[in-house]
């Protein structure tokens, strides 16, 4: 399906969908700064393959959604827990995209930010979810999922300037945060890259969202009461956001699987989809079996 814009709030949502509309459906949320296409469309398609009913969307200040506007502090988001927006306005984008879709209740798996929006939303609409899966992740707790000082400086470094600057920059971020397990994919990163450029990028709009990551609160007592069938996946090696958050994530939500992968870091290689799909799958097996008993 081609991509669509859809109001939501007076949000505009750009998304597009992938597989049979009568299959199970199956919201991903991408992270900070990331357009939706940072799903790679084979990784969609093989979630497909599974009977999945895959939207993909770019958040809002991403992609060719909506770009707002606000001045990100992000000392004062992280000291008065203030921010232009919320974590909580973003799970309310994506509720409200499942409204607009006509589709009651999903499965929901998020990637690092997307995985804390997918976090809030269960906690906040707990019946819009069917399971959940946390990719990369952390619950908000300022004591887990710390970045590395390296990773740190780059997430603060300053914006580029043009394409060309952008392609280099997301290349060099990669190379640091990326997998060092697994090969480095220059060529697909840099088609990434342009693509992204390509369909906007937002600097400001970025800030913002991590303005919104930094003001949170820890969502650990919150997740305590989460009762959705939950997967929590996350890189051995990542440099961005520490395992130990996806290890106090799984901790938090009762009776959450845990899956740490060797030798991953903060992306998404193409040697672990499958076993990716394989764990949204089952997760969502356990979850509609649980929904008839």
């Amino acid at each position: 399906m081609a991509e669509r814009v859809t109001e939501v709030g007076g949000i505009e949502l750009c998304h597009e969908t992938f597989g049979d509309a009568g299959g199970r459906p199956l919201l991903l949320v991408m992270g900070l700064g990331a357009p939706m296409i940072w799903w790679d469309e084979e990784f969609c398609e093989l979630l497909a393959a599974q009977g999945f009913h895959v939207v993909r969307f770019d958040n809002r200040d991403a992609g060719r959604s909506s770009r707002l506007r606000g001045r990100a502090n992000l000392a004062q988001a992280y000291l008065l827990h203030s921010a232009p927006y919320s974590l909580a306005d973003m799970a309310a984008d994506a509720a409200g995209l499942l409204d607009a879709l006509g589709i009651p209740a999903a499965h929901v798996a998020g990637a690092s930010m997307g995985g804390m929006i997918a976090q809030t939303l269960a906690i906040r609409h707990p019946a819009r979810v069917l399971s959940l899966t946390s990719i990369m992740s952390s619950t908000g707790g300022r004591l887990v999922g710390r970045p590395s000082g390296r990773a740190m400086s780059m997430l603060l470094g300053a914006p580029p300037r043009n394409r060309a600057d952008y392609v280099e920059m997301l290349v060099r971020t990669f190379r640091l945060i990326g997998s060092p397990g697994y090969p480095f994919d220059e060529a697909r990163m840099r088609d990434r890259a342009e693509r992204t450029f390509d369909r906007g990028v937002h600097p400001g709009g970025t800030l913002r969202q991590l303005a919104a990551i930094m003001a949170e609160r820890d969502r650990a007592p919150r997740l305590r009461k989460v009762r959705t069938p939950a997967l929590v996946v996350h890189g051995a090696r990542d440099p961005l956001v520490h395992v130990s958050g996806g290890r106090a994530t799984a901790r938090a939500i009762p009776g959450a699987d845990l899956d740490v992968v060797p030798g991953m870091g903060h992306d998404l290689p193409r040697e672990v989809w499958p076993r990716i799909v394989r764990g949204i799958s089952r997760i969502a097996d356990r979850a509609e079996v649980t929904r008839r008993a």
